[in-house]
């Protein structure tokens, strides 16, 4: 199981529509229910039991950054893998420093690749 947490729904969409079509079993959730307290990410990750979130970090970076930290920080997220995203790597690296974010450029499909791939070494297909 792969979980997208994005602030964007068209790119929530995107990456859903793309890491099934690479045979992922996806769950998706937005990172505002998270900050607003609409829903616990350690619930969350108790009930759907990802071995993967793609999590997103966008503007303001500092503080995003942070609440992910915070987030990883869980005893629930411990055995979770993490592939970052933004959609502008440069600035994400000169706010907060060196990271391991994978910039998101156009939103196709082969734009996405480096996500798959990234997924694709922390999972096997169907998990």
């Amino acid at each position: 199981m792969v979980a997208v947490v994005n602030s964007n729904d068209d790119l929530v969409e995107v990456l859903k529509s793309t890491v099934e079509h690479e045979g992922f079993a996806v769950v998706t959730a937005h990172i505002r229910d998270f900050r607003l307290g609409h829903e616990s990410f350690a619930a969350f990750l108790r009930t759907h039991k990802p071995s993967v979130v793609i999590y997103d970090i966008a503007i303001p970076y500092e503080e995003n950054w942070a609440f992910l930290q915070t987030l990883r920080a869980l005893p629930q997220a411990q055995q979770t893998d993490f592939v970052i995203t933004t959609v502008n790597l440069r600035v994400l690296t000169a706010r907060i420093g060196p990271n391991e974010a994978i910039e998101l450029q156009g939103g196709h499909a082969d734009d996405l690749d480096p996500v798959v791939d990234a997924i694709r070494r922390l999972v096997r297909p169907s998990s």
